[in-house]
């Protein structure tokens, strides 16, 4: 019979490479790794890990039974969550992902309310860029993944298989240092920054700036790239380049000696909050979902 405390261990060898490793992240110690792994190897009635070297690889029923597991343990906690909570035990515990620029505006709002109206829910918190919070959702490591993309960018069916709650449309704005010919301007193209140096944000929020400077003609020259929304206006200000910010980004950062400028034709991000069907039932977490919503239509 397989156990679902050998299965979240067999996927730490995996994701670790090594016993002793996998012990260090799950806080028990490597011989109880080890017994673990040999009960589920007797479980199953084949080798799941062979040694390489200094590393533990997955045999190819290890490799099925790792891809298994992500799915399995998402549906135990859902089941785990919502038994517990109709039984009245606890309200629910809510693992969440946000990107940095919805950690300091919707998050916060959101928490709050959460907790003023259901205060035995625990939240957790950590922050990931999509795709990786996506990816964390699908393996199980998160119940909540506050994610966005890019409007007419490609990969439209990607979160078909997920729960997908809309928040909002965030658009993006230009952003100039203070001295800049264009700081006044009431709204510019993005082609009238066409010779400018830039600074770029996030791996995707990047992507997305190639390519509508594509679609105005121009390939921008991207002199720094950093995922701290602060350094990128720190840098705008010092005269270094422009840039292209997404609203949110700017809600909890004050740009002095930066200027922002409307971009027309408008670039919105579609900002949403994603779970699992599964978990999608589990009270926490619809609550979860729902003050989101609440906050972002403010």
């Amino acid at each position: 019979m397989i156990e679902a405390r050998h299965l979240r261990v067999l996927r730490q060898v995996a994701a670790t490479g090594s016993f002793s490793a996998a012990a260090r992240v799950l806080g028990c110690t490597q011989p109880a790794v080890s017994q673990q792994m040999k009960a589920l190897e007797s479980s199953v009635g084949t080798p799941l890990l062979v040694r390489s070297g200094r590393e533990m690889r997955l045999t190819e029923a290890g490799e099925a039974l790792v891809r298994h597991a992500a799915g399995i343990l998402a549906g135990l906690t859902a089941a785990e969550e919502e038994v517990a909570a109709l039984a009245g035990l606890r309200a629910g515990r809510v693992r969440l992902v946000s990107f940095p620029s919805g950690s300091s505006t919707l998050v916060p709002a959101a928490l709050a309310a959460l907790r003023a109206a259901h205060p035995g829910t625990r939240v957790f918190l950590e922050e990931a860029e999509p795709p990786r919070s996506v990816e964390m959702l699908r393996a199980g490591d998160c119940d909540v993944a506050l994610a966005f993309r890019y409007s007419g960018a490609a990969g439209a069916g990607e979160w078909d298989d997920l729960v997908v709650r809309p928040l909002l449309a965030d658009r993006l704005v230009g952003l100039v240092p203070e001295g800049h010919r264009l700081a006044g301007a009431a709204r510019l193209g993005i082609g009238e920054l066409a010779g400018e140096s830039w600074i770029a944000g996030c791996p995707r929020c990047r992507t997305q700036l190639v390519e509508v400077c594509a679609g105005a003609g121009f390939t921008p020259r991207i002199d720094f790239a950093t995922d701290d929304y602060p350094a990128v206006v720190g840098l705008v200000a010092a005269g270094l380049g422009v840039a292209v910010l997404p609203g949110l980004a700017l809600e909890s950062v004050r740009p002095r000696r930066a200027r922002t400028v409307r971009l027309e034709p408008p670039v919105h991000r579609e900002v949403v909050a994603l779970t699992l069907p599964d978990l999608a039932q589990v009270p926490a977490v619809a609550a979860t979902l729902e003050h989101l919503a609440r906050v972002a239509g403010r």
